[in-house]
């Protein structure tokens, strides 16, 4: 039999609420629903297998026992479900119900009337095994097997400086133990999607089996540079006289200070390219720094500046 992920079926995360759940049924039932699609196959299936998944993450209780067993084993969805390779059984694997529901035999298997009650197959019935049946389902000679436990993953986002220079940071995150605080270190370079890897904070292994492992998807925020590609984008505050008669202005990039030179006549928006002090390309090279002008009034004028705005203004 194939095992069902319920959660990517109805398009939610694992973390989505009650009623992001029911909103996103809703939305899916409505779109496949029979009235609406006429003697489509298709819609048809789709309209079981959405119903299906609402059955179970639907129900709080329902929910619970499947977020049990998906963290307890790395399945897949659409993968060819063998009970025995799962610590479940040594091959003597039986199970029988009467499905008139119209759901699949995985959703008989664990939540139909006959299935199996999966807070008795992870209490390690006499510790080694499970045994006996129930109205329509049982499991012989069953092992609960010592297995690696699932792999988590999470998203942080880090300022542009951190992925160029590298850093050290320390972040809360929940782990199979609680949660804690831990130290990460971001890699210098890092590309944007790219991942860092914690060993042993994914979930917990079963029967004493090894924590999977957590794994942290790096995104980049806005801190006064912006990367697009491989080039860093900052802007560069000017003055109106300096982009007016043009000349020379110190700057702070994240190499270090840098004397540039404003062009005359440069406008707000325009560009200055720094080349090679950009981001870090995937082969170890770098883009390019671009200083985009803003053009910027003094927020004080002494008597005589006002004077020469003033006479600027009339010859104009």
């Amino acid at each position: 039999m194939q095992y069902r992920d319920y959660y990517e079926i109805l398009g939610v995360p694992k973390d989505a609420t009650q009623e992001q759940i029911k909103k996103a049924y809703r939305k899916l039932a409505k779109a496949h629903h029979p009235d609406a699609n006429p003697g489509s196959k298709e819609h048809e299936e789709k309209f079981k297998m959405v119903n299906e998944a609402y059955e179970v993450l639907g129900n709080p209780e329902n929910r619970r026992k499947y977020d049990q067993l998906g963290s307890r084993f790395d399945f897949s969805n659409g993968f060819d479900f063998d009970p025995s390779q799962f610590g479940f059984g040594n091959g003597r694997y039986e199970f029988r119900s009467t499905n008139t529901h119209g759901f699949s035999d995985f959703f008989d298997l664990f939540f139909g009337s006959g299935g199996l009650n999966i807070d008795e197959l992870f209490g390690g019935l006499r510790n080694s095994g499970f045994g006996g049946s129930s109205a329509g389902g049982s499991f012989h000679g069953a092992r609960y097997h010592p297995m690696k436990g699932g792999d988590r993953n999470f998203e942080i986002s880090i300022p542009v400086t951190d992925g160029l220079k590298g850093a050290e940071r320390r972040i809360g995150i929940d782990t199979p133990n609680g949660r804690r605080t831990v130290a990460i270190k971001i890699p210098k370079g890092i590309q944007p999607g790219g991942k860092i890897r914690l060993q042993g904070l994914g979930e917990k292994g079963p029967a004493g089996g090894q924590n999977g492992d957590l794994y942290l998807t790096v995104r980049f925020s806005d801190d006064g540079l912006k990367l697009k590609g491989n080039d860093i984008f900052m802007d560069l505050p000017v003055l109106p006289w300096v982009a007016a008669l043009g000349g020379e202005q110190t700057v702070n990039t994240p190499d270090g200070r840098i004397v540039v030179r404003i062009p005359e006549g440069i406008q707000s928006g325009g560009k200055i390219r720094i080349p090679g002090k950009g981001y870090y390309t995937p082969a170890g090279g770098r883009g390019d720094l671009f200083l985009s002008v803003r053009l910027v009034n003094p927020k004080t004028l002494t008597p005589k500046q006002r004077r020469l705005y003033e006479q600027l203004r009339d010859e104009s």
